[in-house]
C-alpha cells in the first residue's frame, strides 16, 4: 500500500471506526469479540484496498457481516435463560448504569436470534438502513428483509411472553 493509501485509510477509520465497532459489538456481543471481527475484516480490507473504488465502507460492513454470520454458524449455541429488553419505549435513563444494563439485555437478546435475523435488525434498528439498503449490503432481497425482519422481532415477543407466562 503507497503511503497516500495508507493516509486514506487511517482517515477513513479515524472517522468512521466508532460506528463500525459498535455495530461490531452488536453483532458479536462483547468489546473483545467486537474488535476481533473488526480487525479480520480490516485486514481483507487492506488486502483488497487496491481494487475497491470510492468510500470503502459499505466492503468493511459487508465484510463484517458476512464474517459475523460465518461465526454465528460455527458456533450455534444457544443462550438458554436470556432476558428480553423490557425498555425497548422508555426514554434512556440519566443514570448510566442503567443504560449499559439496557445494552447488555439487548445485545443478549439479539444472541439468541440466527444469524441473518440478527444481522438484519441491527442493520434495520441500528444502523438505520432502509430495507432496500440492507438487502444491498447483505447480498439478498429486499422480501429477504422484510420478512427476516418479522420473524426476528416476532421471536423476540415470543421470548418475551413465553417468559412472562412463568
Amino acid at each position: 500500500m503507497r503511503p497516500s493509501e495508507a493516509d486514506k485509510l487511517e482517515r477513513f477509520l479515524a472517522e468512521r471506526g466508532r460506528p463500525l465497532l459498535a455495530a461490531a459489538k452488536l453483532l458479536t456481543g462483547s468489546q473483545e469479540a467486537a474488535e476481533d471481527l473488526l480487525q479480520a475484516a480490516l485486514e481483507r480490507l487492506i488486502r483488497h484496498w487496491p481494487k475497491i473504488d470510492g468510500d470503502p465502507e459499505g466492503y468493511l460492513r459487508t465484510t463484517l457481516y458476512n464474517l459475523a454470520a460465518d461465526g454465528w454458524r460455527r458456533r450455534r449455541t444457544s443462550m438458554a435463560g436470556m432476558r428480553r429488553l423490557r425498555a425497548v419505549h422508555r426514554e434512556a435513563a440519566d443514570d448510566q448504569t442503567e443504560l449499559v444494563d439496557l445494552r447488555d439485555a439487548m445485545i443478549r437478546q439479539l444472541l439468541t436470534l440466527p444469524p441473518r435475523q440478527r444481522a438484519v435488525l441491527v442493520l434495520r434498528y441500528w444502523e438505520g438502513l432502509t430495507e432496500a439498503e440492507a438487502a444491498d449490503l447483505l447480498g439478498c432481497s429486499p422480501g429477504y428483509v422484510k420478512s427476516a425482519t418479522s420473524r426476528g422481532l416476532a421471536r423476540l415477543r415470543q421470548h418475551d411472553s413465553l417468559k412472562e407466562a412463568r
